[in-house]
């Protein structure tokens, strides 16, 4: 059986795998007879580099469209039809770091193809294990909302841009650039991370290559005033640190301001929390009388 190869444009293109896989269910080429590889993994890995086998370059099947010299569409094969949330699934399965994800989600769209009755069934080994891709998608994504922290910078306009580094788990930076977009949309901002950047100028998002950590601003004053508010907020008796741990990880703390109080106050936390117990209660300053029943404020 001959052996194809499918080199994609970048890590993330749905768009290039789409059209290579529309191309092979189309002229019966089985999963175990492809290999696919992004243009990134050819420039890191010397050993990635595809030799063998018919190439298909997805970029070229865009300007071109099933006009592939190796590979001839069966007649008896028309387009492979999908439920709509199996295509939501694969555009978020592709964001995960896992090489083998195209892999999988051609075998998925293979066996689709050929057994409706994979539709039904929950329980698939393929089915589950790109569910479990996707939902560590979703929890990186969730993470990036939570612990982006932006500080102020000048640029060569004179312009105040904020500017946030974050190291995700995943190739998530451009599709999670809508939240915050939504999020600040009056605010000139950049988040940089190893694999991207994305910046919003207050009219468009722009997408550009990825970054060093250095890159990014170093604390500000702002940042001082914030860990002050943050220390007198902090509250001894709430803590439980393995349930922060857990929402929070430690391999982030070194990227949040306020990860620095986090040992120091923790540390102090029972001994703090024994004082506030033993403290004698304190009578408010002023009574705050109970609304009473058909009254309405001013």
């Amino acid at each position: 059986m001959a052996q194809h190869t499918v080199t994609l444009d970048h890590p993330t293109d749905w768009a290039g795998f789409r059209r290579a896989a529309r191309t092979l269910v189309q002229a019966g080429v089985p999963p175990q007879a492809v290999d696919w590889f992004t243009t990134q993994d050819v420039t890191e890995d010397l050993f990635a580099s595809p030799t063998a086998g018919s190439g298909i370059d997805a970029g070229a099947a865009a300007s071109t469209p099933l006009d592939l010299s190796a590979l001839q569409p069966r007649s008896d094969r028309p387009a492979p039809r999908v439920p709509e949330e199996f295509v939501r699934l694969c555009e978020r399965l592709v964001l995960h770091r896992n090489p083998a994800r195209f892999a999988l989600m051609y075998r998925l769209l293979w066996r689709l193809a050929h057994d409706r009755a994979l539709r039904h069934d929950p329980l698939d080994a393929d089915r589950m294990q790109a569910h479990h891709m996707v939902r560590a998608v979703a929890r990186d994504m969730h993470k990036m909302h939570a612990f982006v922290r932006f500080r102020p910078v000048t640029d060569s306009d004179g312009h105040t841009v904020q500017v946030a580094w974050f190291e995700p788990d995943h190739y998530i930076t451009e599709a999670n650039a809508g939240f915050f977009v939504r999020r600040f949309t009056q605010m000139h901002w950049a988040i940089l991370t190893p694999d991207a950047s994305v910046r919003w100028d207050g009219t468009d998002l722009h997408v550009g290559p990825g970054g060093q950590r250095s890159d990014a601003p170093p604390p500000d004053a702002g940042e001082a005033l914030w860990l002050t508010y943050y220390r007198h907020i902090f509250n001894p008796a709430r803590l439980k640190t393995t349930m922060m741990k857990k929402e929070m990880p430690t391999r982030y703390w070194r990227n949040l301001p306020e990860a620095a109080l986090i040992t120091e106050l923790s540390h102090g936390a029972h001994e703090r929390s024994g004082h506030m117990v033993e403290a004698e209660a304190t009578t408010p300053r002023k009574r705050i009388e109970p609304m009473r029943r058909g009254a309405s404020s001013a």
